[in-house]
């Protein structure tokens, strides 16, 4: 084998190794839908999430930072739109590892944006999607 031949093996395979990191990070096209709750839909009672307590339902994050406070968020990561998962006291991603606290704000990347906002509202000791426009 002349070395043109193995430098020129040897150079796609670095290229290849490179590139593989990077498209692990991309946005996968078979990546399953994010469930989009309608408004008016109710996730869970009041009594379900604790002050300072976190649960995802239906694609939503919902947290109670204090009490009858509710904030939610689409519970996908900002980096490459992996499912979350709360673990404890944050939110985990188990592609790449980044890590959300639950006001939805990055405490570990590779994610650098924090988690979207999905408007709630509580009726009845309900929480819901929020109407378009209330929150």
């Amino acid at each position: 084998m002349s070395d043109m031949t193995r430098r020129t093996i040897l150079g796609a395979a670095v290229a290849g190794a490179a590139a593989a990191p990077l498209a692990a990070c991309a946005k996968s096209a078979d990546a399953p839908a994010i469930p989009t709750p309608k408004a008016g839909q109710a996730l869970a009672a009041t009594t379900d999430i604790g002050v300072g307590g976190a649960t995802i339902v239906d694609g939503t994050l919902i947290s109670q930072p204090s009490a009858g406070v509710f904030d939610g968020f689409i519970a996908r990561c900002t980096h490459a739109g992996c499912a979350l998962a709360v673990k404890g006291d944050s939110v985990d991603c188990a592609c790449h590892g980044s890590k959300f606290a639950f006001d939805g704000t990055v405490t570990q990347g590779p994610a650098t944006k924090p988690l979207t906002s999905r408007p709630l509202t509580v009726q009845g000791g309900e929480i819901m999607i929020a109407e378009a426009g209330s929150s």
